[in-house]
């Protein structure tokens, strides 16, 4: 995902054909734009742009949504990939700091290593965090190979499939409950699009097309009767609102450390990744080389 000039996230060229047409304000009047005497009614041009306002916001929560899974994923496999190494960095960190304070008996050394070491004790939730890498010996088998460059299982995708992402798109833009018309209608919506979230999440396609069906066999939603201005007016007035908290939500995923990292290789992460590795492979080398001339009688 990248931002245009206002700060949007926007899709990249290869979902732009998934986009529909958005109506433009300046359409040509209709017949059911027109009063009896074939002018155009003054509520029109607002239901128009009422419209074509929902259709932004709906592509906009799209655009967010799909750059909020595949930062999670990213995150998820940046820790199973390389949680071990930084381990084992901290580790070799404590035991260089407790070889030196050894050497000198220096107070501020003997205080580094206490810190260090600090670093390295078992934290809540660590084993949950690392549960493929860990087990009750220590590092797992898997964990064992990266950390001496053997080769290991290919990670998962980081991202769900073209599909996958094409199917969530076509389910966002049908069901969302920003198209509701009343309470029960969104409350059906929000149920339902929550549910596409967790299968998109999950890149399950199978039961994104069970939802697609799904939806298709629901209830049929009531066009969309609009009032007067006032209420046409207060609709656009919170679909601003939700845009500038959107617009929160996407500033903070893309400022984030993972998500920063990301968008350095949004095309293929899993490269991204193992330059990471062979980096933090090449400090546990140098980490190992300083503890054992350190430790040398």
């Amino acid at each position: 995902m990248t931002q245009d000039a206002f700060g949007e996230p926007t899709t990249r060229n290869d979902d732009e054909q998934d986009v529909p047409d958005v109506p433009d304000a300046t359409t040509e009047t209709t017949n059911e734009d027109a009063d009896a005497t074939g002018a155009e009614r003054p509520e029109a041009r607002l239901e128009r742009a009422v419209r074509a306002a929902e259709q932004a916001l709906i592509e906009f929560e799209i655009a967010v949504e799909t750059f909020r899974v595949e930062v999670e994923n990213f995150s998820r496999l940046h820790h199973q990939r390389l949680g071990p190494m930084y381990a084992r960095l901290d580790e070799l960190d404590a035991m260089i700091a407790e070889a030196r304070a050894a050497r000198s008996g220096d107070p501020e050394d003997l205080r580094k290593a206490r810190e260090a070491r600090a670093l390295v004790q078992p934290m809540p939730g660590v084993e949950e965090l690392f549960h493929d890498w860990l087990d009750s010996d220590g590092l797992s088998a898997e964990a064992a190979a990266m950390l001496t460059d053997q080769p290991v299982q290919p990670p998962k995708r980081v991202r769900p499939t073209d599909e996958v992402r094409k199917l969530y798109r076509d389910l966002a833009r049908k069901a969302h409950p920003d198209l509701a018309q009343d309470d029960t209608e969104r409350e059906r919506r929000e149920e339902f699009i929550t549910r596409v979230n967790g299968a998109y999440g999950r890149g399950d396609e199978a039961l994104l097309r069970e939802l697609a069906e799904e939806w298709a066999a629901g209830p049929v939603p009531e066009a969309p009767r609009l009032g007067e201005n006032e209420e046409l007016y207060a609709r656009l007035d919170w679909l601003a609102k939700r845009k500038e908290l959107l617009t929160i939500v996407a500033q903070d995923l893309e400022q984030s450390a993972i998500g920063a990292m990301l968008q350095m290789a949004p095309d293929d992460p899993d490269r991204l990744l193992e330059e990471i590795a062979e980096q933090l492979l090449a400090e546990v080398s140098g980490r190992e080389s300083e503890l054992a001339r350190l430790v040398r009688p």
